[in-house]
C-alpha cells in the first residue's frame, strides 16, 4: 500500500524523499554533538568502570549509524516516494503552533516563565482562538498567578523568573 498523495498544483511544499534525508541528517548532528560532548567528559574505560561519557558515546554512534542509514536509503533507493509531505495549509497550521512557542521558548530567558506563560496564552488566545483581548488577557494572567502560587509558594518549586517578579519582590 503506497501513499498515494498528489497535491493540488501550489500546494506542493516537501517530498517524503526530502524530508527522510533532512530528519537523517539533523538526527547525525545531534548524534555528532553527543559525540563530541561524550569524548570531551571522558569516553573510555577508567580503572574504577566506564566514564561519564562512555554509554553516551555508543549512542551516538548508534544514533549516528542509523541517522546514515535511513539517509542513504533516502538517497539511493530506485523508487523514492516523491509524494508530497506537507501541503501549504497543513504547513501553516503547523506554523500556528510552532512560532508562538518559539517565541514562547526565545522570552523565557529575558521575562522569566511566569510573564512569558501569560504572553503565550494571550498571543495564543487572540491568533488561533481569535478571542478579545480583555478575555486572553484575563485568562493568561489567572493562569500565571496560579501557577506562581502552586509552584513558587505551595510546591516550593523554583522555576524562572524574570524583572517582573524581581520588581515585585516576589523572588
Amino acid at each position: 500500500m503506497s501513499n498515494e498523495h498528489k497535491a493540488d498544483p501550489g500546494q506542493y511544499t516537501v517530498s517524503y524523499r526530502s524530508m527522510d534525508a533532512f530528519i537523517a541528517i539533523a538526527f547525525m548532528v545531534t548524534a555528532s554533538v553527543v559525540m563530541w560532548d561524550s569524548v570531551n567528559v571522558g569516553a573510555s574505560w577508567a580503572s574504577d568502570g566506564p566514564q561519564a561519557g562512555y554509554f553516551p558515546f555508543y549512542i551516538g554512534v548508534i544514533m549516528f549509524i542509523s541517522g546514515l542509514g535511513v539517509l542513504l536509503q533516502s538517497i539511493l533507493t530506485k523508487k523514492p516516494n516523491l509524494n508530497t509531505f506537507v501541503e501549504k495549509g497543513q504547513l501553516l497550521s503547523v506554523l500556528q503552533v510552532l512560532i508562538p512557542t518559539a517565541i514562547f521558548v526565545a522570552l523565557l530567558p529575558y521575562l522569566g516563565l511566569y510573564v512569558s506563560g501569560a504572553l503565550f496564552i494571550i498571543m495564543f488566545m487572540m491568533w488561533i482562538g481569535k478571542y478579545n483581548i480583555i478575555k486572553a488577557a484575563s485568562v493568561g494572567l489567572i493562569v500565571s498567578i496560579v501557577f506562581f502560587l502552586l509552584f513558587e509558594r505551595w510546591f516550593h518549586v523554583p522555576l524562572p523568573k524574570g524583572p517582573l517578579e524581581s520588581a515585585l519582590g516576589l523572588y
